[in-house]
């Protein structure tokens, strides 16, 4: 390759290894995922991890090619860490703090990620999607628990009050499969909604941008780079990324009146791109590796729970891509799914938890929505107004640094739970996060143990999570484990104290400053790392055991 040895990824395609019908007379498979994405591979592993039967059907037969969404979030990591794959993210992604922004030749803005020295990770990195998948691909693949299909595309489903009917056509004919649920994560043409007449709504944006990858040589640091207006492409607006490897993501907006099919064809993308990094100075060799359009969206289904059918990913809803949130908020579709959907397979949970969740995923797409609504008004004005507005405000911040905060691209960041019928709202104003709000990863040092992680400290569990008393923080957890019909299982973690069996301690004081504890309360967190009630080790837990029991439990509200 021209410039570099470097071998862009190529993904191995696979072949249809044939698999049978479900029998008439054997009991439903557990879980049947739809998709292969990204998305549908953390939901399968996230369900093996809990001991759960996963079969996923892919209609194509690789990962995907091209980088795609590269931006994962801090949350993200935490909860690829949860599945087991952590490790080989950090080893393979590009970690950034800062950014930023450009009026024509002048900076305007510059921004660095909220980082303390007490996060276990960095707020965001750069990684191909295709390599993510790829990550994702081979920890499921070693999975006993889950049987991966490829080339086996959904064309029916059909469902009962048991069970959930899936008809896949394959290389060799059709095959049926009936499961307890379906999770649908096909992606935004999606085939499941298809074929169950259910369909996205919501605003499509008319900015157009193409993104591409290049192989580049540059001393530019690992930074989101934005140029409103450039001299190089006049009325445009450029996107740069740097991704591992030597591979720069470019995005470049089309303008109103220039024409996708000529814009898109690889002797105009190598211009336009070549008339940019020739006005950055570049005077080293590139190749464009690949290339796509793309036309901000958002839009949702109105309910993401369809019977036993639960969507998730880009088959459920739709972000647009500035400020990073699509494939952030769909890695958190399945941590949180797969908890829940785990407890409800095993007996542990009532069916009344999978609304609650689908209903939480949906009102997380409306955080989302609402913070990427604004980016993309401000990256893809669709009306002369609006851009007429966007280029004032960066004319008046060339001057004006005060005006500066309104060009903030609003990186994604951890949705909360806190209108949840699960959240127990909080009875007093507190410090730190409260019911509903994502727990921070903090590093802790159990007593007499190493350096980790506050989550995965925790681990995938229930948690409760107190300012010293490990005694009473003991007793806490084994009165709301044996919450009735809830299923749970609390593991006890205390700030400080004497260390006592079954409660890990900390050393120092820090983390319960950190999380705003005082002494004697407690956090109640859930397997995603969502605090679900602030309490007080001294106050009778009657009320919130019996919360756990009409939310979690079989005969729970509904």
């Amino acid at each position: 390759m021209q410039g570099s040895d470097l071998v862009y990824f190529e993904p191995q395609h696979h072949e249809f290894v044939d698999f049978p019908s479900t029998a008439p007379d054997a009991d439903p498979e557990q879980v049947v995922v739809a998709g292969a994405g990204p998305v549908g591979l953390a939901v399968a592993l996230g369900l093996a991890r809990r001991g759960v039967t996963v079969t996923l059907l892919e209609a194509g037969d690789s990962v995907s090619y091209g980088s795609r969404a590269i931006c994962l979030s801090r949350h993200s990591l935490e909860v690829l860490d949860r599945l087991g794959v952590g490790a080989e993210f950090d080893r393979l992604s590009l970690p950034w703090t800062k950014g930023r922004s450009h009026y024509r030749d002048t900076e305007v803005l510059a921004f660095s990620m909220p980082h303390g020295v007490d996060d276990v990770r960095v707020p965001m990195v750069n990684i191909s999607q295709s390599v993510a998948e790829q990550i994702l691909l081979d920890a499921v693949v070693k999975d006993p628990h889950i049987r991966l299909h490829w080339r086996s595309e959904v064309t029916a489903v059909t469902q009962d009050d048991d069970q959930v009917t899936v008809t896949a056509q394959t290389p060799e004919g059709t095959r049926t499969l009936r499961a307890r649920h379906l999770v649908a994560s096909d992606g935004a043409h999606s085939a499941v909604r298809k074929v169950l007449g259910v369909h996205l709504e919501g605003t499509s944006y008319e900015g157009r941008y193409v993104i591409a990858d290049i192989h580049w040589e540059s001393e530019l640091p690992a930074e989101r780079q934005v140029w409103f207006d450039p001299p190089s492409n006049p009325g445009s607006t450029i996107i740069l990324h740097r991704q591992p490897d030597d591979i720069w993501r470019v995005d470049y907006q089309l303008t109103p009146g220039e024409d996708a099919d000529l814009e898109t064809r690889e002797d105009r993308i190598r211009e336009r791109i070549s008339r940019h990094l020739n006005w950055l100075g570049n005077t080293r060799p590139w190749t464009l590796e690949w290339s796509s359009l793309y036309r901000a969206h958002a839009r949702a289904l109105e309910s993401f729970l369809h019977g036993r059918v639960l969507f998730a990913g880009d088959a459920a809803h739709l972000v647009p891509i500035f400020g990073v949130r699509g494939l952030n908020s769909g890695l958190e579709d399945a941590d949180v799914y797969a908890w829940a959907l785990a407890a409800v397979a095993r007996g542990e949970a009532g069916p009344q938890l999978l609304r609650t969740v689908a209903d939480e995923r949906r009102d997380a797409w409306r955080q989302n929505v609402e913070q990427a609504e604004k980016s993309t008004l401000f990256m893809t004005p669709g009306t002369d107004g609006y851009r007429l507005t966007r280029d004032g405000i960066l004319q008046l911040a060339l001057r004006r640094p005060v005006l500066r905060h309104l060009i903030d691209p609003r990186q994604s960041s951890a949705t909360h739970s806190r209108g949840s019928s699960l959240t127990l709202p909080a009875t007093s104003t507190a410090v730190g996060p409260g019911p509903g709000d994502p727990l921070p990863d903090l590093r802790v040092r159990p007593c007499g143990g190493a350096a980790t992680g506050l989550h995965a400290l925790r681990g995938a569990t229930f948690t409760l999570v107190a300012a010293g008393a490990p005694a009473e923080t003991a007793r806490a957890a084994r009165e709301l484990s044996a919450a009735p019909g809830a299923g749970l299982a609390v593991t006890a973690i205390a700030t400080s104290g004497r260390p006592i069996d079954g409660v890990t301690v900390l050393e120092g004081d820090a983390v319960a400053e950190r999380l705003g504890l005082a002494d004697g309360e407690a956090l109640l967190v859930r397997p995603d790392g969502l605090v679900l009630a602030r309490l007080r080790l001294d106050a009778p837990l009657a009320p919130l055991t019996r919360h756990l029991t009409d939310q979690l439990a079989a005969g729970g509200v509904r």
